[in-house]
């Protein structure tokens, strides 16, 4: 396994109103959470346990990389 932070991809998802996380570096990892946080929280307990179902097992922690990505729209205002 790779020495540095595992990278992770989290994209808003509008339609479900939910941040949606993947990752080539943690094979089968798709989740979601209603915040950034809470995402980061539920990755914190799934990547060590997606990990070691792979047959890549880890001592003590796992560095990772969040890369949020988010589409929005500025509008400009008329007067």
């Amino acid at each position: 396994m790779a020495k540095g932070p595992l990278f992770v991809r989290a994209e808003w998802d509008d339609e479900a109103r939910v941040w949606v996380a993947t990752s080539d570096d943690v094979p089968g990892l798709a989740t979601e959470g209603e915040t950034v946080e809470a995402l980061i929280e539920k990755l914190k307990v799934m990547i060590p346990e997606l990990l070691e179902a792979n047959g890549n097992p880890i001592e003590y922690e796992v560095p990772f990389e969040i890369l949020t990505r988010r589409f929005e729209f500025a509008q400009r205002k008329d007067i």
